[in-house]
């Protein structure tokens, strides 16, 4: 960001007073902009023993398969940013949503949360967001094709946990940091 965003002065990378960490600083003014993690919503939406996936239809990871997910919008809680997202996507709905998955992301900036619910009626659609979507059964999971690693670690624990004996209420709670492999 070169410039200030509140008076449009060229901005600079600083440590402000009484800080540690650069940011971006307006000589002019003194305002600092602070940039924090970016909050990821989404759901693994379950009918019977099948789950909803969806095929991205947007950048990044065009045509890969993924769980209707997505950042969250202001005014807007973790549950019900998942939920929109799971109607911009796929247009369905998720009842019930328990909270699953959490992943920090550190190196992106990210914060990933994924819930775990109800397809509502069973019933979805296509969104504006996806080429297709569709249930898959634990042996039909396209692992090859999905675009992200959060997705790929919440679909191998919601299929662990349900041999286990996990129902809607009583899954466990899965919280892991993902770095990037070191060249």
């Amino acid at each position: 960001m070169p410039f200030c965003l509140k008076c449009g002065h060229q901005a600079q990378h600083a440590i402000p007073a009484g800080d540690s960490r650069p940011r971006i600083v307006c000589p002019n003014c003194g305002y600092i902009h602070y940039e924090n993690p970016r909050m990821i919503n989404g759901c693994l939406l379950f009918d019977g023993d099948k789950v909803l996936l969806c095929r991205r239809a947007i950048e990044p990871r065009y045509g890969f398969w993924t769980l209707p997910a997505g950042f969250m919008e202001l005014g807007e809680t973790m549950a019900e940013g998942a939920n929109r997202e799971c109607m911009e996507e796929a247009d369905a709905c998720g009842e019930n949503l328990q909270l699953y998955c959490l992943y920090d992301l550190p190196e992106l900036g990210d914060i990933h949360a994924f819930f775990v619910a109800n397809l509502k009626d069973g019933k979805f659609g296509v969104g504006e967001e996806s080429l297709e979507c569709a249930l898959f059964a634990e042996d039909e999971i396209p692992y090859d094709e999905l675009a992200f690693d959060t997705v790929t670690q919440t679909l191998k624990h919601y299929f662990h946990d349900k041999k286990q004996g996990a129902t809607l209420g009583n899954f466990p709670l899965h919280q892991h940091v993902i770095y990037k492999p070191k060249p």
